[in-house]
Formats: structure tokens, sequence, C-alpha cells
């Protein structure tokens, strides 16, 4: 799969998809200003490199990570937590770009959440055959602000589940620049990533990679 250059590429006016109360995708908000979002992506990860963590139970993830601002996520076999440090460094990780910062607030507001400061961004990049299992977001100290969560690059199917594990998924696809902002009462929803697909996108190359930003503490 392979998208047009022009075709992919041309900014567009987002388009608000309200999924449940506290849940909405907006469509195509992430483009207005993708230029300055790629660029600050590419510093970070030479700053702070991917690489695919250890869950608790010794498994190697498929989707790659890294961070930037105060706290970064991290998970090894002593369990998931945020931590200031980047572990493989031992330094502080990047900091978090305005570029990156003013796209989250903006699209916090977008969805009916105001005074959203997120300290935490999680950067995770998906080949063909990366997946994220359904799971909460529930790691950070309090679950008062939304999380918002950008896509970039190749498209991915999105599960949006229940408050329960088993309660059944919706299947929503997200495009390059699509953001999805949840909270208040869908805040601990269970989501997650079918696998990527193959294909190349202008932007990324042959890779999904999608922003999280969060209030970790």
């Amino acid at each position: 799969m392979t998208f047009g250059l022009f075709e992919d590429m041309a900014p567009c006016r987002a388009q608000r998809e309200e999924l449940c109360p506290g849940a909405v995708v907006l469509r195509s908000f992430a483009r207005v200003n993708e230029d300055a979002v790629c660029e600050a992506l590419w510093f970070i990860t030479a700053e702070a490199p991917l690489r695919h963590m250890i869950t608790p139970g010794g498994f190697r993830m498929s989707v790659a990570m890294t961070n930037c601002g105060s706290y970064g996520w991290v998970t090894d076999r002593t369990g998931y937590r945020y931590d200031q440090i980047d572990p493989e460094s031992g330094k502080p990780w990047p900091r978090m770009p305005s570029a990156f910062f003013n796209l989250a607030q903006d699209a916090a507001v977008s969805a009916g959440f105001k005074d959203f400061e997120p300290d935490a961004c999680l950067v995770n990049r998906y080949e063909a055959g990366a997946r994220l299992s359904l799971h909460q977001d529930k790691d950070e100290r309090d679950f008062s602000a939304p999380i918002v969560s950008v896509s970039l690059g190749l498209p991915a199917i999105f599960l949006w589940g229940g408050l329960r594990r088993e309660d059944k998924a919706m299947r929503i696809p997200l495009m390059h620049g699509d953001v999805m902002v949840w909270g208040g009462p869908a805040r601990l929803r269970y989501h997650g990533v079918l696998p990527v697909k193959e294909g190349y996108h202008p932007r990324t190359g042959p890779y999904r990679i999608n922003l999280t930003f969060r209030k970790a503490r």
C-alpha cells in the first residue's frame, strides 16, 4: 500500500467524530502543523533512540518506543512505570517540543478538555505486523486528565473497547494526521491496535508512528 505524496499530505479540515461520552476522533487534526511535528520527532529519536522494551513477563514488545517530556513510560522485568531518566542513556528524556505540546493542548480543547498540560509523550513506532493488545492506561498518578493520541504515517485499526476487557471492541480506522482524545467517563476504557499492514508513507516510510500525550504526575 503506497500513499500518493500530494494526495495524502494536502492539509484537510478536521472533522470531529464522537465515539462515546468523553471520547472523540479529530480527523486530520495533526496535519495543519505536521512539518514542525515531524521535524521535532526526528530530533527526539536521534537523542533517545527507539527501542523494543521488555514486559514484566519477559516478552519483547513488537512496538519500538521512546519518550519525551519530564517523564517517560518504561517497562522491564520489574514492572511498568514512569521515570524521569532514560534507562538506556542514564540521561533525562528529551524535552517535549513546543509543536508537540501545542498540538496536544489544542486537540484536548477541541475534544472538550481544557487546561491539559501533558508532561509525558510516548513515541511508538509500528512496523508491519506490530500490534498493541487491549489494555488500560492506568500508570498515571490520577485519571482526571485525558489521553491524546496522534497517528502519523501508515494507517491502523484502533480497537476501542469498554471498561471491561471482555467488552466488545469497536474497530476504528485511523489515518495519517488523525487524533483521538479520551477522558472523563471514557478515561479507563480498554484499547489497542490490530497488526499494522505493510505499506509506505511519504512522512514515515514503512512505519506507523503514534504520539501519546499524558499527564503522568
